[in-house]
């Protein structure tokens, strides 16, 4: 039996004891690692560079975790962000999904979210809370400057409005009477034109490109999980 890869993670927040804490959760599953911890954004981008996935503060003192997710995004395009905050600021938190993170959690929430949030942005077939990005970005909804990129097919479109809804691939082959390997394929593509780095990014553009949910029924429960 082939053992699943283990999930690297650090830790960035400037207190210590809310670093523990989230080592001790991290720690109770064997299909994550905790690597290394952070106190304040260079570090966490230092860190961070190469790793699964950081669980990043959004305030931290010198470079604060916006600047820091944009610094790891363009070092490490491979690595997923998820924002922790205290502050349930719509703007805060829409900042930080446009500066490259994959998706964010409150510092109160439970431990199994947090665990499960680090799963999914690392599986990277579904976005977190679709449910809250759609509120999040109803203020946002086609205010962006460019046009759609003429290169993208009808297909593709529809994929795309697909994803902003925080469907995986499974339920947007179901929706679209087509293969999980053609979904994949035509996200591949969308995330290769959109210059996005993963669904989260491609979907924040479809709502400032006033894209998402045009023509496409939205799902009767909405997930967070991938399949």
């Amino acid at each position: 039996m082939i053992r699943a890869a283990v999930i690297r993670v650090v830790l960035a927040d400037d207190e210590k004891l809310i670093r523990s804490g989230w080592a001790t959760m991290l720690s109770l599953h064997d299909d994550i690692e905790v690597i290394a911890e952070a106190a304040d954004g260079r570090a966490a981008v230092e860190a961070g560079t190469g790793a699964d996935v950081v669980l990043m503060d959004i305030r931290m003192p010198g470079m604060d975790g916006l600047a820091a997710t944009r610094e790891l995004a363009r070092r490490s395009p491979k690595t997923r962000v998820i924002m922790v905050t205290t502050f349930e600021s719509d703007q805060l938190v829409w900042g930080a999904l446009r500066a490259g993170a994959a998706g964010y959690v409150l510092k109160r929430s439970p431990a199994g979210e947090l665990v499960e949030a680090v799963r999914l942005v690392h599986g990277r077939d579904a976005v977190l809370f679709p449910d809250a990005l759609r509120r999040i970005a109803s203020p946002h909804v086609g205010t962006a400057r460019q046009r759609v990129p003429v290169e993208l097919t009808p297909r593709e479109l529809d994929v795309l409005r697909h994803i902003a809804l925080g469907q995986n691939n499974a339920e947007i082959a179901s929706a679209l009477y087509v293969t999980r390997e053609t979904v994949k394929t035509h996200v591949g593509n969308l995330l290769d034109k959109l210059g996005a780095r993963d669904r989260t990014q491609a979907a924040v553009l479809a709502y400032e490109l006033g894209l998402a949910g045009t023509g496409v029924e939205e799902p009767t429960n909405s997930r967070r999980r991938r399949e």
